[in-house]
């Protein structure tokens, strides 16, 4: 691990600590494009978000580098306590609210072609998808306002079932072939998305069941987290409907969906090929850094709350976003977030450029590689051939 020292705890500042509130403002990206329209009349304008997220983040990413410094472990506790990150995150809830309303809103309201349409349902789909993230950090912690806070950012997007599959099906399953959130080798992120999405629902649906059932309750309880969750995706949609008409509805489905495969392929990325080993017992070992890819991005971990310091996440998952660390020996993506989503949606050039590191990771012993069921053997015999 990587610790910048300094001569006294005392002395040490973060030097994000005025970046964060820059998770929310990410999160007006469609409102730029609106604006433009209506100052030029170009329909195209309304695409602006869209481009800003795949363009100009990973190329402030690649400009500004990689922020490898770690807070001193003397520091650790008063950073955690520190309400200043908490509110940080608490002021991305109604950016994100008042512009899911606004851009449903101006869609039906304001006169544009049909790609100036999906101009504004696409970026809200991103707006969506930085959402789940909210609700990720949100639902790691431990108050109740925070874990309910976790559910209503999570519901005009409507992925509720997040809440429940994340935290306590992910997190548990990780870096193994049982999760259906953890991508194989070999594997396309198309193959991987309905895999995930079918995968995630059913469990999410089971741990509720399971938890449900311990405590003599049908599944079908108004304690049910997921059910909690899609009655309020159910009250922002039917709201929305019943003010904007059906075209709003429609929007709130294709942003929603678009949102939803954005955290999955963000999925995607996070552990691709990576595997926990199996215990002389048959259970797995417990989760390490070195079963999560990591990125230092700057750009990007601000943007997405430390998100992308997904090892020490996983090693460590109630961690605040401002507390988590960065290891040197864990596996490396070689860009942020943002340029690795549009890589894997070329599974040629994804493929090139991470398969290998797969193999460094394992030294060529692929074995230990968590790979496409129907190309395991194969792949095996490929890589120990060459060795």
């Amino acid at each position: 691990m990587t610790t910048t020292t300094f001569p006294t705890p005392m002395q040490w500042t973060d030097n994000k600590r005025y970046l964060w509130p820059l998770g929310a403002l990410v999160l007006t990206l469609p409102l730029i494009g609106t604006f433009a329209y209506q100052a030029t009349g170009w329909a195209v304008m309304l695409w602006i978000g869209f481009f800003i997220f795949y363009g100009l983040i990973p190329l402030a990413d690649k400009l500004l580098g990689e922020d490898n410094a770690n807070p001193p472990d003397a520091v650790m506790p008063a950073l955690a306590a520190d309400s200043y990150y908490r509110w940080a995150l608490f002021a991305s809830i109604p950016v994100y609210v008042t512009v899911w309303v606004y851009m449903l809103w101006f869609a039906t309201t304001v006169e544009m072609p049909w790609y100036g349409w999906l101009g504004c349902a696409f970026t809200l789909g991103i707006g969506c998808g930085l959402a789940i993230n909210i609700g990720h950090e949100l639902g790691h912690q431990t108050s109740p306002l925070e874990r309910f806070l976790a559910k209503f950012v999570l519901a005009p997007g409507a992925y509720g079932h997040f809440y429940t599959e994340h935290n306590r099906g992910h997190h548990t399953r990780v870096a193994t072939p049982e999760d259906p959130a953890t991508s194989r080798f070999g594997e396309t992120f198309y193959e991987f998305l309905p895999r995930c999405i079918v995968g995630s629902f059913k469990s999410a649906w089971e741990i509720e069941a399971k938890r449900l059932k311990r405590e003599g309750k049908s599944v079908w309880h108004y304690s049910n987290d997921n059910l909690q969750t899609w009655a309020m995706t159910l009250g922002f949609w039917a709201s929305i409907t019943v003010w904007l008409g059906w075209p709003a509805l429609a929007m709130a489905v294709v942003a929603a969906v678009y949102g939803g495969s954005l955290l999955e392929v963000v999925n995607y990325l996070e552990h691709y090929g990576l595997k926990r080993q199996k215990r002389a017992d048959g259970g797995y070992e417990r989760c390490q850094p070195h079963h999560s890819w990591n990125s230092n991005h700057v750009v990007t971990n601000v943007l997405l709350y430390h998100l992308q310091r997904h090892s020490d996440h996983h090693a460590n998952p109630t961690r605040g976003y401002q507390t988590l660390r960065n290891f040197d020996d864990v596996p490396r993506l070689p860009s942020g977030y943002a340029a690795m989503v549009l890589i894997a949606y070329f599974p040629p050039i994804w493929f090139r450029l991470m398969d290998p590191k797969v193999v460094d990771h394992f030294k060529g012993d692929m074995r230990k590689a968590n790979i496409k069921p129907s190309m395991r053997e194969a792949v095996i015999a490929k890589y120990s051939a060459a060795a």
